[in-house]
């Protein structure tokens, strides 16, 4: 008898059910290919900046632990965000670990987790993981929230914890400030509104935090150009922020990523800059493909544009084709129900954008011969 089937059946036999059911989250290849797929800054850092890192590099210790109070990224980004002393930040690796930091200090019997569909997908994964009921309200057709529904739904649950994307992934559109504020006023539990794209929103709840005893704000850098250091970071009051942080692993932030997100906020200009060139292009594309048509083209504010190809068009077959000429986007049709036939494109460089439309209006223009 062959080793597999004894380790098939103690893993059946041990590993909860519900994980045995999860899909593992796919990332797509993405060598060789225009990677306008996973919303990241397509820009690096200008040589000089580049070179100054790689000297502040070579100084790093690697035989030693790193600084477990993040002390480096701790003070200046409090100034950054003029944070008084009784609110306090806790860093994550990346959005995730911050998301189940929460959900491990929440869960308990008959503690649920809710939140909007469709919306980020770790919420529910890891919200699966912790072994939490995860509940959500789908968006209308347009991918707005009917404030009505929600609050019903909240009503009927009782959520622990609410996630609000604002702005949405992967709809890119942001829900009205009411709306959000209305939830806070009535949500039975946290509140945590995920400002994942805030670098490239007209709008952020972090001054709001001392208005709602149930808020916490939580972030990334990923976003804006750190993709690579994997540093997310949740603010909210101090009597909130220390019960997390029991949770949080010891060491979790490594020398580098501390030593490399501190060095960008010390050229924090660079990044911001990087932002407004990252909206001017979003501009330019999405007047562009409003000009292409046969798609309705939803609106924004992150660095990614979503978009819904007419019927007679295929989201599956123009993914396929863009693939083809190397360039790789979201296909969001396989998520069916308010995505299907959906596609998400990042914003790029202009080059990159550039390369996308053409490829993009090549396809559409040959599908519809």
């Amino acid at each position: 008898m062959t080793i597999t089937p004894r380790v098939d059946q103690w893993v059946k036999q041990l590993v909860r059910p519900e994980i045995r059911q999860i899909q593992a989250y796919h990332v797509q290849a993405a060598q060789n290919m225009i990677k306008l797929d996973a919303m990241e800054n397509p820009y690096p850092w200008p040589p000089a900046m580049q070179q100054a890192w790689l000297e502040r590099l070579a100084g790093l210790t690697y035989n030693r632990y790193p600084d477990p109070n993040v002390s480096l990224i701790r003070e200046p980004l409090t100034q950054l965000l003029k944070l008084p002393d009784h609110q306090q930040l806790v860093f994550g690796n990346g959005s995730d670990e911050l998301i189940q930091i929460l959900m491990m200090a929440l869960s308990g019997q008959n503690r649920g987790v809710m939140s909007v569909a469709p919306t980020f997908v770790m919420y529910d994964m890891i919200a699966r993981f912790v072994g939490m009921p995860y509940h959500s309200v789908q968006l209308n057709h347009d991918f707005t929230l009917d404030l009505n529904v929600f609050i019903e739904a909240m009503n009927q649950h009782q959520p622990a914890i609410v996630f609000i994307a604002y702005p949405n992934n992967p709809t890119g559109n942001a829900f009205t400030r009411q709306q959000v504020e209305q939830i806070l006023e009535q949500a039975p539990g946290l509140v945590v509104v995920d400002e994942a794209y805030n670098a490239f929103a007209e709008d952020s709840f972090i001054a709001d935090i001392d208005r709602f005893p149930n808020l916490v704000v939580m972030r990334t850098f990923s976003k804006v150009g750190l993709a690579g250091f994997r540093l997310g970071y949740m603010v909210g009051h101090q009597s909130w922020m220390k019960e997390f942080d029991k949770i949080r692993l010891p060491y979790n932030i490594n020398s580098a990523s501390q030593h490399g997100v501190a060095f960008a906020l010390d050229h924090y200009a660079v990044l911001e800059a990087q932002a407004v060139s990252i909206k001017q292009q979003r501009s330019m594309m999405l007047d562009s493909l409003q000009a292409i048509g046969r798609t309705t083209v939803y609106p924004t504010q992150a660095n990614f544009i979503t978009l819904r190809l007419e019927p007679a068009l295929s989201a599956d077959a123009v993914f396929k084709a863009l693939k083809q000429d190397g360039i790789l986007i979201k296909n969001l049709s396989p998520s069916a129900g308010l995505l299907d036939n959906c596609l998400r494109v990042t914003v790029g460089s202009e080059q990159e954008n550039q390369a996308f439309l053409a490829s993009f209006r090549k396809h559409l223009t040959s599908m519809q011969k």
